[in-house]
Formats: structure tokens, C-alpha cells, sequence
């Protein structure tokens, strides 16, 4: 039996207790021979012990490793020169330096949660956002231009090489998944501003020529303002949305709102050869330390990890675990085991853990 090598970075804030909160869940899904979990350091916390926010050793942990997972990053007023936040270089690091190209964001509304739009039921929304990672306006990072405190710019970077595979990764994805809720059509929906900037057109035509090999995938496209009404007005249409990486990062945060929020929202930033895994949310500071936040996107996160390193290794039971640790989690929603805060409960971060290992069992 393999055993499977995880770097773990608590982070910031609530990320400490969220991450080591998905550990118990992954170790109780899992076992204690399948999974080895090693903590390292990383954030805008050690920045400021250490001037580092991704040390050389954490690093090289990260490239050697089978997978990572990370429980949240960044503090209010930890910032570099620039202004820029300290806490989100640590994953635009990993992400750059390791390629991590496709940011995988599944929007699903669970039993138990409701979603803000009305009389939409568990089932109805159940569609995947695959966002650009490596280029678009985010590839200026730390390289835009200032000019004499009067001018300030930013370029937007889309290669062949880039939308190429984001779309392969897109269409596969969409292969193995059921189809869109309202007709079973696998679908991939392109995301862009086509009709205004060459550069989304140069996108959407690469997308095109990509999907000629799928032809059993459908194809869609949305300007970016018009799906943000689509998604809240008919989002069981949707299948696989790809986009670039601004506007995918945008529309995640709205998708994740039309089924409980970011709390709940999962999140995988994947290359080739290694993934990243956590929560969408942010380190929420505020109440970090008093068993206050909720588990779910990290735990989540963990299941995408399972998923993700199963089919890589053709692992059944790391896949059979990614689906009990899902169910566990739908059941004890649906159930009312223990609800978190920001799902209405009055539910302890540690209770929620509990209640979820419990369901495993």
C-alpha cells in the first residue's frame, strides 16, 4: 500500500484550526497508514516573525510532496511595499513556481444548505468553475508599472500554451462528470469578453479549436457581466465554466454565494504534477482562535485532494474516502448534527470536526 506524503501549512488567522480540522476528518476517512501529514511553515505570520512568507524548506516540502493543504493566508495591514497583501503570496508562490494552471472551484448546493435563491433544492446547482491560474490580468502581480505616483498599470497575458490546456483540463473534466442538472448535457461554458477585448477573443477561438476534439461535449459562451445573471437565474444549466483569471476568480466567489457561501466552498489549484487544496475563504482574523469558524471548505478541500490524488494514482481508496468524507459532510448538514455559524448553527469549529468523524464512523 502506498502511503501518501501531504505538506500541511496552517497559515493565518482561522487557518490553523480549519486546517488541522480537515486532518482529523482525512486521517479518520483514511486511516492512520494511508495519509503521513507534515506541518511546515508559510504566511503572513512567519513574514512577520521571518521576513519570509514561503521559506526554502516549505518549499522544497511542497515540490517533493504528493499533495498539499493549506488552511488560509493573510493579516490586515501585512503588506509589502507595493501595498500588496504578504499572506496571498504564499499560494501565488506555489502556484507560479510549481504551475499550478487550473483552479478548480465546484459549486454544488448540499442537503441541508440553503441557497439565497429561492427555491433552488439540492441537486438543482451542481456545476464546476475551472479558472486560468497562471496568466490573465493576475500575471502582472508584482510586475505592473507605477509612473510618478500619476500613472499605474497592469497587463493581461493569455498565451496559446495557457488556454490550450486549461481548456483540455476543462472538456476532461466535463467528460467525467453527469452533465448539467437541467438536461444531463456535458457542457463547457467559456467566460469572456470577447465582443470587446481581442484578447478574450483570442480565448474563445482557442477554446473553439480545442473543443473540436470533444465533440461530445457541448459548447457555450457568456460574456462575463451576463453570467453573473445567469448564474443566479439559471444555474442548473451549467456544467463546466472556464474562464480567465480575474473574471474566474470573480464569478467563484458568486457561485459559492448561490450555495452557502464561502464558508462552504472548496477550492484546487492543479498542474500537472502537484496540487494545492483549501478552503476559498480567507483567514478571517477577527475570530481566529476562539472555535469559532467553520471546517467545511477546508474539509471539502481535503475530499477534492482525495479525489484528485486517487485518480492520479489509481488509488480506489483514496476515491471510495473522498466520497464518504462528501457524504458525511451532506448528512450531518442535512441532518442538523452540528450546523456552523455561517450556516445559521450555533455549531463549534471543533464540534463540527466531531460531528463529521462521527458520520464517518
Amino acid at each position: 500500500m502506498t502511503t501518501y506524503n501531504i505538506v500541511t501549512i496552517d497559515g493565518d488567522g482561522i487557518g490553523p484550526e480549519v486546517c488541522q480540522s480537515a486532518v482529523q476528518v482525512l486521517r479518520e476517512a483514511c486511516g492512520a497508514d494511508l495519509l503521513r501529514f507534515t506541518a511546515h511553515d508559510g504566511g503572513a505570520t512567519h513574514y512577520q516573525k521571518t521576513g519570509q512568507v514561503l521559506p526554502p524548506d516549505t518549499y522544497e516540502a511542497c515540490r517533493t510532496s504528493h499533495a498539499m493543504l493549506h488552511g488560509a493566508a493573510g493579516l490586515p495591514g501585512v503588506t509589502y511595499p507595493d501595498g500588496t497583501e504578504v499572506g496571498n503570496d504564499l499560494h501565488l508562490q506555489l502556484r507560479f513556481k510549481l504551475d499550478l494552471f487550473a483552479n478548480v472551484r465546484p459549486i454544488r448546493l448540499y442537503k441541508g444548505v440553503k441557497s439565497p435563491l429561492s427555491d433552488w433544492k439540492a441537486g438543482q446547482i451542481d456545476y464546476v468553475i475551472v479558472r486560468e491560474n497562471t496568466e490573465g490580468l493576475y500575471a502582472s502581480r508584482g510586475a505592473g508599472v507605477v509612473l510618478r505616483n500619476e500613472l499605474a498599470t497592469d497587463s493581461l497575458v493569455i498565451t496559446r500554451k495557457g488556454v490550450e490546456r486549461v481548456a483540455k483540463f476543462a472538456l476532461d473534466l466535463s467528460r467525467q462528470r453527469n452533465g448539467a442538472p437541467r438536461d444531463g448535457k456535458k457542457r463547457m461554458t467559456v467566460c469572456d469578453k470577447a465582443n470587446i477585448l481581442r484578447s478574450y477573443a483570442f480565448f474563445r477561438a482557442v477554446c473553439q479549436e480545442v473543443a473540436q476534439g470533444y465533440p461530445d461535449v457541448e459548447m457555450d459562451y457568456a460574456y462575463a457581466d451576463a453570467i453573473t445573471v445567469h448564474m443566479l437565474k439559471k444555474p442548473d444549466f451549467y456544467d463546466v465554466i472556464v474562464a480567465e483569471n480575474m473574471f474566474g476568480d470573480i464569478i467563484s466567489d458568486l457561485g459559492a454565494g448561490t450555495v452557502g457561501g464561502l464558508g462552504i466552498a472548496a477550492s484546487a489549484e492543479l498542474g500537472l504534477a502537484h496540487g494545492l487544496f483549501q478552503g476559498a475563504h480567507g483567514s478571517a482574523p477577527d475570530i481566529a482562535g476562539q472555535d469559532l469558524a467553520s471546517p467545511l471548505a477546508t474539509i471539502l478541500s481535503g475530499a477534492l485532494m482525495l479525489r484528485w490524488l486517487g485518480n492520479r494514482h489509481g488509488d480506489a481508496a483514496l476515491t471510495s474516502a473522498a466520497d464518504r468524507v462528501e457524504k458525511a459532510v451532506e448528512d450531518m448538514l442535512e441532518k442538523g448534527d452540528a450546523v456552523p455559524h455561517d450556516q445559521g448553527g450555533t455549531a463549534r469549529c471543533s464540534e463540527v470536526t466531531a460531528a463529521v468523524c462521527k458520520r464517518l464512523r
